[in-house]
């Protein structure tokens, strides 16, 4: 594998789920034939509503997607092998050793009846990367890097004795342990009060500096994307509908949902009511036969109810799904 060629390399990926509607078996596409790469040592920003599919991209590239879910398709190439063809075992090796996960909310993370510094140490010891003794001392090590005041007492606190921001901190120490190249967040400041966020955010920017992690941010806040992500993909409705250079996207983003998007951020004129994007987000088991987002789009034409759009370049390194962009628009 070349040094240039992508960390993370997703290629349609399908993640479905078996439902039963009306008595009747179904199925719904959470993921619908995604992809999308990071490259070593960048931020990439996965954006979206809540329900779009974000949480389950992530969980799938771990392959703990729970069942009644399953990977229907596609492949994800992560440091030049394809995880969706590893048995559990060699998955192990890769989950919490070359890729670290940070979970959204940390007391549902940590478990609540060991200390955290030893939930730090479990994850060196089971990849047989150190001693028990020297994996405590290492955990302590790591508290200390992500910023926790006296981390050798913090250590042999339990979870519900730190605050939400010193669980989560202790969660992203956790993930760093074993020195991953590829840390993915999923919404990690969502359950914090601004404060925490900006300094949770900061860690995580210098933990990138630092270390030359490439890390995937799932959130729904592109103020966030703005402050860390190099590329941003937007996703609506299981597809990922636009992409690109994370200041040029937001500077003119080229998808009606993506400029809805944007629209809606408080910000603007004070006083001015804030504007949101019309209607709600689709039934994912019950999808429209064309574009997702036609119903909710103020720039809907008739073609845009015949078939899903194709993703089509806007721009440099720029991509978006949507019929504005095609020949004869």
């Amino acid at each position: 594998m070349s040094d240039d060629s992508p960390l993370l390399d997703v290629r349609g990926l399908t993640t479905e789920f078996a439902v039963s509607r009306n008595g009747e078996p179904g199925v719904v596409r959470a993921v619908d034939g995604i992809s999308f790469h990071v490259d070593r040592g960048e931020v990439l920003g996965l954006v979206g509503e809540s329900g779009c599919g974000k949480s389950v991209t992530a969980l799938s590239i771990i392959r703990l997607v729970q069942p009644p879910g399953r990977i229907a398709g596609g492949s994800i190439v992560f440091e030049g092998r394809d995880l969706t063809v590893l048995d559990e075992r060699e998955m192990q090796h890769v989950r919490g050793a070359r890729i670290g996960f940070v979970f959204q909310e940390p007391m549902t993370a940590l478990n609540p009846v060991f200390r955290v510094g030893d939930q730090i140490a479990e994850a060196l010891t089971a990849h047989g990367m150190a001693s028990r003794a020297e994996a405590r001392k290492r955990a302590v090590d790591l508290l200390t890097a992500v910023r926790i005041p006296d981390a050798a007492a913090r250590a042999r606190d339990y979870p519900h004795q730190l605050s939400g921001g010193m669980r989560q901190r202790a969660l992203i120490a956790a993930a760093l342990a074993c020195s991953p190249s590829l840390l993915i967040a999923d919404e990690p400041t969502t359950a914090l009060d601004v404060t925490i966020q900006a300094e949770i955010l900061d860690l995580l920017a210098d933990m990138r500096a630092r270390l030359g992690l490439a890390l995937l941010l799932i959130t729904h806040d592109l103020g966030v994307v703005a402050q860390l992500a190099d590329r941003v993909a937007i996703m609506y409705a299981g597809r990922i509908v636009e992409e690109g250079p994370a200041k040029a996207v937001l500077a003119a983003p080229a998808h009606p949902y993506t400029r809805g998007l944007l629209a809606s951020l408080p910000g603007s004129a004070p006083g001015a009511r804030l504007l949101a994007i019309p209607g709600a987000v689709p039934d994912l088991a019950a999808l429209p036969a064309g574009c997702a987002f036609a119903p909710r789009c103020g720039n809907r034409m008739a073609r845009c109810e015949e078939r899903p759009p194709e993703r089509l370049e806007v721009g440099p390194a720029r991509h978006a799904r949507c019929v504005l962009y095609e020949a004869g628009s």
